[in-house]
């Protein structure tokens, strides 16, 4: 392929001037002009999502102007393509965009990003993300009928404001996710606006979409967590895994070959450059589609879909089968005399090779337990490939990664045991008392939604064939978010520990934590006070985030005390905290002398 320089707008943020490969086989221009044409169409979403998911706080009208603003750029590159202004890779454009106008960096506090300058500017517009979005206003919601309305009278700009408000509080989801939440949300109002019942069609038609943008998105946030806290090395063990599971007829070296892609789409598309990261994915799904006869027998149908669409599809369609001729055992790994002096030769080949083999034989595992037994292989050869007699240690290899999996299913089924005996209510709280024990420096907010996503995790998994792998997999999701994507993210000593020392291995690491106790625990004072406040509030809140909030100050509290004791003094103050919550002057109700609450303070000095 020859190499040229494309300047002007008709590349517009794909690249204004990097060098690209031209394609010239006739089905890869095909794709390039489909991705370009793609990119084009989008110009206002890319620009709203870039724009929204850096500065979070920054209004509609402010991200709208910048809309205004980019368009205006790209009419002046395409009557004049040799503007020096025209020259900008995409990311930088709009990055500038942003730090040009007037007061915004002042008023949301980045000016800070725009004093720097390459690489140190992305990252800087990169960590000035929030992944707790909190400090946002509730989702804007809408009567069905008005909501029509608006989308009558001014379509581009009801899903233009729809996609603004769901890219700040997505700020790590990948550009083509958003694009597909928009397309998904534009088809839903076009379907329920014709409707008779249409707030029933909304409600329909949202709940997969939203389904869809959270597992996504907290996917892609725990791979680009993985990205930076653990660098490339991490990041390609995770996709060798994911890859090999799902086409585990693939031979190595087109893996390897896919994997130049696809470590390519993540840099750009964790970096937050919108354009790069919808050129890049569109580049996997080709490579995928190009080579699919020796990948995959499960995606022809999904080949024949538009770049746009293909790669949803691929994402979502079942794994392939595991070749017949395919055993359980790895016989290059575990009975070979040469394997020491192969690792020696080239480790990364070696191990990328071992997990590869592994996860193609083993598509039941889950993603984390693979990248542990690989973990669990590397810590066996340090040791055998020092002895006299290396093979007569390592050929029992086998037996440690059974050992290693025994361990992570009891993990498992333990969870899935507690799932149907308690019930959700009762197994929240319990989750809820584990991470507040382990992290009480946490919001509350950030605690009830970390015990739900557990609990959400077991509900979709504790019933199916591939419960294990499943369970695994989405319980690595949710610590990943306690981690958090930013590697200066600090909570406790022992919290930062498991989610620094080892990615594989931090659900285990999780698994043995005990109380923190580096906690400034609040006084007896406090912790009434604040309960006086939450409860006897004239305004009107659900009870179960009452209930939730004190659950949460009891472990505070009183991490120590046994689960019956909590379980105790819980039942006993929220009865009469809603008991008091309905009568005239419920302060009463958490004085001293109050028989409603007396015995409840009593019991806690006791415990304490």
């Amino acid at each position: 392929m020859r190499h040229l320089k494309l300047t002007g707008f008709i590349f517009f943020l794909l690249s204004l001037t990097e060098s690209l490969a031209l394609p010239t086989k006739p089905q890869d221009v095909d794709h390039f002009n489909a991705t370009q044409k793609f990119i084009n169409e989008n110009v206002a979403y890319l620009t709203i999502i870039a724009s929204a998911q850096y500065v979070q706080e920054a209004s509609f009208e402010e991200v709208e102007m910048l809309v205004k603003v980019m368009l205006d750029y790209k009419d002046r590159c395409l009557a004049d393509s040799t503007l020096p202004e025209c020259s900008k890779i995409a990311n930088d454009a709009i990055q500038d965009m942003l730090c040009d106008m007037k007061g915004l960096p002042q008023k949301h506090n980045f000016s800070h990003c725009c004093r720097q300058a390459g690489f140190q500017r992305r990252l800087c517009f990169f960590y000035n993300k929030k992944a707790n979005v909190g400090f946002l206003p509730p989702f804007p919601t809408l009567d069905p009928e008005e909501k029509c309305q608006a989308y009558k009278n001014n379509s581009e700009s009801f899903l233009n404001l729809y996609m603004y408000e769901v890219a700040r509080r997505n700020p790590f989801a990948f550009a083509p996710v958003l694009l597909n939440v928009a397309a998904r949300f534009e088809e839903a109002a076009t379907t329920c606006c014709e409707q008779q019942q249409k707030a029933t069609c909304f409600q329909d038609k949202a709940a997969p979409i939203t389904q869809y943008l959270k597992a996504l998105s907290s996917y892609q946030r725990n791979v680009c967590g993985a990205l930076l806290k653990f660098g490339p090395k991490t990041l390609n063990s995770i996709n060798i895994a994911v890859f090999s599971k799902k086409f585990p007829k693939i031979g190595f070296e087109d893996l390897t070959s896919l994997l130049e892609d696809v470590s390519s789409m993540y840099d750009g598309c964790c970096e937050g450059d919108v354009v790069q990261c919808i050129r890049s994915q569109s580049q996997v799904m080709h490579h995928i589609c190009s080579k699919q006869d020796s990948i995959s027998s499960k995606i022809k149908a999904c080949c024949e879909k538009k770049p746009p669409e293909r790669a949803d599809c691929i994402i979502n369609a079942n794994k392939d089968d595991r070749p017949e001729d395919l055993s359980l055992r790895t016989p290059k790994f575990t009975d070979s005399e040469n394997v020491c002096q192969e690792r020696d030769s080239e480790q990364d080949k070696f191990f990328a090779e071992f997990l590869y083999d592994y996860s193609r034989r083993h598509t039941e595992l889950s993603t984390p337990e693979l990248l542990r037994i690989t973990k669990v292989y590397k810590d066996l050869l340090e040791d055998c490939c020092n002895r006299k007699n290396p093979l007569s240690c390592y050929r029992h290899a086998e037996d440690k990664f059974n050992e290693t999996t025994e361990r992570s299913l009891a993990m498992v089924q333990q969870e899935c045991k507690q799932f149907q005996e308690l019930g959700k209510d009762a197994l929240q709280r319990h989750f809820l008392v584990k991470f507040t024990k382990a992290a009480p420096q946490l919001p509350m907010e950030e605690l009830v939604s970390l015990s739900k996503e557990m609990v959400a995790a077991l509900a979709t998994c504790c019933t199916l064939s591939d419960e294990f792998a499943c369970v695994d997999n989405l319980a690595d999701l949710v610590l990943g978010e306690l981690c958090g994507i930013n590697k200066n993210r600090t909570i406790n000593p022992t919290v930062d520990h498991c989610c620094r020392a080892d990615f594989a291995f931090r659900r285990p690491c999780f698994e043995h934590l005990k109380a923190d106790t580096t906690y400034a625990l609040p006084s007896v004072s406090a912790l009434v006070s604040a309960l006086r406040a939450d409860w006897c509030q004239p305004l009107k809140e659900d009870l179960q985030n009452k209930r939730h909030r004190f659950l949460v100050n009891l472990v505070k509290w009183m991490p120590e005390i046994t689960d019956e004791e909590r379980l105790c003094l819980f039942t006993k103050f929220t009865a009469a905290g809603e008991e008091c919550g309905n009568i005239q002057k419920p302060e009463a109700c958490f004085s001293p002398e109050s028989s409603k609450t007396g015995d409840v303070s009593q019991d806690a000095e006791k415990q304490r």
